[in-house]
């Protein structure tokens, strides 16, 4: 009787495995399904699918970036990597012919276009020039080509400003980066809903403003593609 009951444990114990086995092969087949599915997504699409990975592993840690960590395992998600490198293929003519003047670059944000004020804008002025269209529109029709959310954000240098239109730099560098947001939305049907603007004078140097070199480098305008993540802090 003993010897009966030993082998029907036995048996049990050793039929047990197949249950957790089972387990695991379907969450394999559901991840890389997942993986397949997104394959062939915009990049859009695929921050959004990130987060919510995040949010079904409750995980928490640098939101924005190309890396999500998994349980101790960090899984490369190459989002803004990837719109980085589109952009600068479409840009690419433009960046050269630039010097320097309009750069590419990646941040916890998103993804960065970066254009010094000369391509855009008179000393002092607001205005957009006429030669300003060539860069405006080849942006354009970058913008056209995602769903992101876009920031539009006005910078300058540290020399004051006080003429007739604008006391200070702050007024300066809003009003910059409004009339390049009113350019996208009446010259090429940019979604209003998709841009916000900010002018942040001349409080976010990439640059030392000691120098007159460094000092064109931070009069800029930075069109900022939001990723999924930022996109979530903007108010619905």
């Amino acid at each position: 009787m003993r010897k009966r009951r030993k082998r029907a444990e036995e048996k049990e114990n050793v039929e047990r495995w197949m249950v957790s086995y089972a387990d695991f092969v379907t969450l394999l087949f559901c991840f890389f399904t997942a993986m397949y599915a997104i394959s062939n997504v915009d990049t859009n699409k695929l921050g959004k699918f990130v987060e919510s990975m995040r949010t079904a592993f409750n995980i928490s840690g640098s939101r924005g970036n190309a890396f999500s960590v998994i349980e101790g395992v960090q899984v490369f998600m190459p989002t803004d990597v990837e719109l980085e490198s589109s952009i600068k293929e479409m840009l690419g003519t433009l960046i050269s012919k630039s010097k320097g003047g309009i750069d590419v670059r990646r941040d916890q944000r998103g993804v960065i276009i970066s254009v010094v004020d000369k391509f855009f804008f008179e000393s002092g002025s607001a205005d957009l020039k006429k030669s300003s269209k060539e860069v405006l529109d080849k942006i354009a029709e970058v913008l056209k080509q995602s769903t992101n959310m876009i920031r539009i954000e006005g910078h300058t240098d540290n020399v004051p400003i006080n003429n007739d239109r604008f006391p200070s730099n702050w007024e300066l560098s809003a009003a910059r980066a409004i009339n390049v947001a009113k350019y996208f939305i009446r010259t090429h049907n940019i979604q209003p809903e998709r841009l916000t603007t900010i002018g942040y004078s001349e409080y976010r140097p990439v640059a030392s403003n000691d120098t007159p070199e460094g000092r064109a480098k931070n009069r800029r305008v930075d069109i900022v593609l939001l990723n999924a993540a930022e996109s979530g802090k903007e108010p619905q």
